[in-house]
């Protein structure tokens, strides 16, 4: 009667999370191809043939790559919320009318044995929305692609047992690496993505005596390491005395290789 998890890919390069209960098994967004998609789940011994649903949080090609590919080639059912679905139904191909499923902002659906809540986030998309997923009294909540956190959010994910959370970038690399202006403009804006500074500061926040793992998602190749990350999140998070290396621990994601399972 557990939940389960495993982030299959997180970077500005492509996302997937795996997500299953006795009941379930779904995957929240299909940012790869669906070639590598499947690799990926081979990596943790599961088959996208045996997924309930793909569930898309916004309409960017990290997000959604491989979305209309595994659909049709699984016949699974795909889910967004309308704002989202018009914005991709151009790059995702022919998705059937009966695998073609609505999953609105603000809401709470259940799917047998797993109820997934809906929140919105401060991005440059449609209507760009995360998930918090509700079993048998444990929560797990995804959370990326934020410019950032809002108090909306830091309430309804507080206390999460686990959480997959954004931690795009390191300032100085990115005020000091080759981008554009106008590019590191909108990834600094209110509509763009989370720094480790930012992250540790949210965490800090919502964290929680029943959190137990926290995993650093949604790194930049090009402004943010892993060791750089971890350590920044960490640094803070011991200042503000969050129990950071006690009561939970930090976790990296990897751009190309699955994490582990991992039940709550």
């Amino acid at each position: 009667m557990a939940l389960s998890f495993s982030v299959l890919a997180s970077g500005s390069t492509g996302n997937a999370v795996y997500v299953e209960t006795d009941r379930q098994r779904l995957l929240i967004d299909a940012g790869l191809s669906g070639k590598k998609i499947d690799s990926l789940f081979e990596q943790i011994a599961r088959s996208p043939s045996e997924l309930d649903g793909i569930f898309i949080t916004h309409e960017h090609t990290d997000h959604i790559k491989g979305a209309g590919v595994l659909a049709r080639k699984y016949q699974l059912p795909l889910y967004a919320n309308p704002k989202t679905w018009q914005a991709m139904e151009s790059s995702i191909g022919r998705i059937a009318a009966d695998q073609k499923f609505v999953f609105e902002q603000n809401a709470v659906q259940t799917f047998g044995d797993l109820d997934i809540e809906s929140f919105p986030v401060s991005h440059d998309a449609a209507d760009p929305m995360f998930f918090v997923f509700h079993h048998e009294g444990k929560k797990f909540t995804i959370a990326t692609d934020m410019g950032y956190v809002t108090e909306q959010t830091k309430g309804l994910i507080r206390n999460s047992d686990m959480y997959v959370f954004e931690a795009n970038h390191d300032l100085n690399m990115l005020r000091m690496g080759h981008y554009p202006w106008n590019v590191k403009r909108r990834i600094l804006g209110d509509t763009g993505h989370v720094s480790n500074e930012d992250a540790a500061a949210a965490l800090a926040e919502v964290v929680g005596d029943r959190t137990s793992r926290v995993y650093l998602a949604h790194l930049s190749l090009d402004n943010n390491m892993k060791e750089l990350a971890r350590m920044s999140v960490q640094q803070i998070l011991e200042e503000e005395e969050s129990g950071v290396g006690y009561t939970f621990h930090l976790y990296d994601t990897d751009p190309y290789e699955a994490k582990p399972l991992v039940t709550l």
